[in-house]
């Protein structure tokens, strides 16, 4: 028989409600033997358990989430079956102050299962979990909600000695319930995110040829006889700002650092800028390098290529919703660089599994870097910033210090698996693979990249002897 324990205020009996909780979860009897049932308590607690639970599910939904009703009486169903329960063991026990209790523990344990589960979801949004966990995330909410509901089954057929086949038979039942009914329920929680199909405008598919050919006419010559910085940026995917953003902000600041003001452009796929920045697609990163191969000096002028997105091996991904964009593979981007003219060439590419680009990218005028090795992940891919990882770390630290690529690279890499490390990820372990003519002509051309350490590097060099090294060393590769 279950001894309930009378009311004594209401401050008194939610402390006891409270830790009745908290031993319910841990699947002890004693919840049983301190709860303290009333009718306001479970009004109260009913109260707490709604607001928790909304506070989890605007969480998930963000900014784009609308009250949705049909979610708040879903969650109060619950609490309502566990009132029917409490009845029925009322009748059966004959002790009519049990009829509260299994809809008040239910309620208490909920609600802080939601706080619980409340402020995991906000370190994921800030990005201090580690990034294995967001794959289990779903799981383990599932796995407390069920919980909450088998542990009050669970606590009364202990304290009532109901036999092993009627306790089995009682958790199956609930277990199935819970799990179908969560399954079929997820489509409606108390903060809803209504999906609206991605479209096109008129405005943009009219628009996007005009953007794209006063982009490609603003890429200017360059001068006879001095060597000048190309910039390209390619942001590959739209539902991501950070891609975007990453592509913005190094822009600017290659045009107002590093003087391709002119001499740059970026192709991006983000909703906010389909009518003032061109589409970033296979035909348009084409189109582009045409045109900077047919304004640049081939022997003096340098392309700065980088590309931010998702990424698969041996895959760059391509996506702007509803418009099918093909991804870029390695094999495919090395035609396209070929067939522009561009000699020398920087590429960075920023996207999971780009190493993986590498191979068939190489070639002795070209300097790549990636921001992971063939086999490995990158990170820092959220709405909630403006930089990947290896983009903060390369441009907006390094790059603002250091005064030659190398250097850059090294600290950035530096960073970066500090960062990784602090998070739990597995190192991404950024590369660098340059060929042998780049060598020979990086110090020059870094000298109009970084002037300062320019003129230190190559203090007794001309341009032209420079050139004639190089030219030097290709001869030596073409008889090997």
């Amino acid at each position: 028989m279950i001894d309930l324990k009378p009311s004594i205020n209401f401050w008194h009996d939610f402390k006891s409600n409270q830790r009745a909780g908290i031993w319910l979860f841990l699947g002890s009897r004693k919840s049983l033997q301190i709860v303290r049932p009333s009718i306001l308590q479970l009004i109260f607690w009913g109260v707490l358990g709604a607001c928790a639970n909304s506070l989890f599910s605007w969480l998930i939904a963000g900014e784009l989430g609308e009250f949705n009703k049909q979610g708040l009486v879903s969650y109060a169903l619950w609490p309502f079956i566990a009132l029917i329960v409490g009845i029925f063991l009322s009748q059966r026990t004959n002790n009519p102050r049990l009829m509260l209790v299994p809809a008040l523990l239910w309620l208490v344990l909920d609600t802080h299962i939601a706080l619980l589960q409340s402020f995991i979801q906000y370190l994921g949004i800030l990005d201090y979990l580690p990034n294995f966990t967001y794959d289990y995330l779903p799981t383990i909410f599932m796995v407390l909600f069920v919980w909450q509901s088998l542990a009050v089954v669970w606590v009364f057929a202990r304290e009532l000695k109901w036999p092993w086949w009627e306790r089995a038979l009682i958790m199956l039942t609930t277990l199935f319930t819970l799990v179908v009914w969560q399954m079929a329920v997820k489509e409606q929680p108390i903060w809803k995110v209504e999906a609206v199909p991605p479209s096109v405008s008129e405005q943009t598919f009219y628009s996007q040829s005009r953007v794209l050919n006063k982009a490609l006419e603003q890429i200017q010559f360059g001068e006879f006889a001095q060597s000048h910085w190309y910039f390209m940026g390619v942001a590959g995917v739209s539902y991501q700002d950070v891609f975007k953003l990453e592509i913005q902000r190094i822009k600017e600041q290659f045009d107002t650092r590093f003087g391709t003001f002119g001499r740059s452009i970026a192709l991006i796929n983000n909703p906010e800028t389909q009518t003032e920045i061109p589409f970033a697609s296979k035909t348009s990163m084409e189109l582009a390098l045409q045109r900077i191969g047919a304004q640049m000096n081939r022997e003096s002028d340098v392309l700065f290529l980088y590309m931010t997105s998702h990424g698969l091996p041996n895959q760059f991904e391509m996506e702007n919703d509803p418009i099918d964009f093909d991804d870029v593979d390695p094999k495919w981007l090395r035609e396209t660089l070929d067939k522009s003219g561009i000699r020398w060439k920087v590429i960075v590419i920023s996207s999971c599994y780009s190493g993986s680009f590498i191979p068939a990218l190489q070639s002795p005028d070209t300097l790549i870097i990636t921001a992971s090795a063939a086999d490995r992940s990158s990170f820092g891919c959220s709405n909630e910033t403006d930089y990947t990882y290896f983009g903060r770390a390369f441009f907006d630290q390094a790059m603002r210090e250091q005064q030659t690529l190398k250097s850059t690279f090294d600290e950035a890499s530096a960073t970066v698996a500090t960062w990784e490390e602090a998070q739990g990820f597995e190192p991404s372990e950024p590369q660098w693979v340059m060929g042998k003519n780049m060598e020979l002509m990086l110090p020059q051309l870094e000298q109009r990249l970084f002037p300062q350490t320019g003129a230190k590097a190559v203090s007794n060099e001309t341009p032209n002897l420079m050139m004639s090294e190089t030219f030097q060393a290709e001869k030596v590769a073409q008889v090997h």
